[in-house]
This record gives structure tokens, C-alpha cells and sequence, in this order.
């Protein structure tokens, strides 16, 4: 059984460094450029609007001592009861496997224990595979943004939600 708990940009920096260089594909998909630094620490900081530090948690799936999944984390956007789960990531020897659904269990689990009602999301359109993912996990398609350039990419995304 994996072990889930919050990760440190300090402390755990190395694991997540050697999690994005194996699920490189995704960072290619989404940006049309390899993982570099800043890739690093977004995961550690990106944040919808008006959302400090305090509103954001990285949650680090462990097999043992491998970093082999995380997910981040704001709260409070787009309304002040709501979670947004801005990435989800998977290496890819970790995929299919059912660690997708643990990880969000967890998320879940972190949306309730900071009292947020409802678990939001964007999937790219260019990623079919992860849309299927969402729905099958009860996420419904909430509104489809406008194109918006990502790196070197211009993508299409839909917001999805579900209540917690």
C-alpha cells in the first residue's frame, strides 16, 4: 500500500525532481518543452489568484522510498469553499496500476479536512485519456475556457468538479 503525505520543496525537492523526469511525457503534452527548473518550482507555487502559500499543499505518493505520484493543491478559488486540484502526476511505470484513485481519495480526504465542498480541476483536450480518468471518478464537465497558451502550446481546457 502507498504511503501518501505532504511533500517539502526543501526537503523533498530531489524526489520530485526524479518523479518529473520520468513523467516528462506529461510536461511535453502540456508546455511543448522539457522539464526544466521552473517546472520544479511551480509545483511548489503556482497558484490560482489571490491564493498565498498558506492555500496550497503538494501531497507526494511513495512505493517505499520512490516518489511515484503527487498532486497540488489550492484552496479557496475560484469560491472560498471550493479545492482546486491544479496537477495530478503519475510516473509512468505507476500508471494503470490504481494509484490514480488512491491519490485522489486522498485529495478528497484534504478538500474535507479544510472544509472545501466541492474539488475542481482543468483537463487539457489534448488528453483524452485523463478526461476519461475524471469522468470515471465522478467529475462532471462544469465550462470549456477559451484557448489558452501553455509553454509553446495552445490547448483548450475543460473545468470539471464534483462535490466532496
Amino acid at each position: 500500500m502507498p504511503t501518501i503525505r505532504p511533500l517539502s520543496a526543501r526537503a523533498d525537492r530531489a524526489a520530485v525532481v526524479g518523479l518529473v523526469g520520468r513523467a516528462a511525457d506529461y510536461v511535453w503534452l502540456e508546455t511543448g518543452l522539457p522539464p526544466d527548473d521552473q517546472t520544479i518550482e511551480d509545483i511548489f507555487t503556482e497558484a490560482p489568484p489571490g491564493i498565498g502559500p498558506d492555500g496550497l499543499v503538494t501531497l507526494g505518493l511513495f512505493q517505499g522510498e520512490s516518489l511515484d505520484g503527487l498532486a497540488t493543491m489550492a484552496f479557496g478559488w475560484p469560491d472560498p469553499t471550493d479545492a482546486y486540484l491544479g496537477l495530478m502526476l503519475l510516473a509512468p511505470e505507476s500508471r494503470g496500476k490504481g494509484l490514480g484513485p488512491h491519490l485522489l481519495a486522498a485529495c478528497m480526504a484534504e478538500g474535507r479536512a479544510r472544509r472545501a465542498t466541492r474539488l475542481l480541476l482543468a483537463v487539457l483536450d489534448e488528453n483524452p485519456r485523463a478526461r476519461r480518468f475524471w469522468q470515471g471518478m465522478g467529475f462532471t464537465h462544469l465550462l470549456t475556457a477559451a484557448p489558452a497558451q501553455i509553454g509553446l502550446k495552445t490547448h483548450i481546457r475543460h473545468r470539471m468538479g464534483r462535490p466532496l
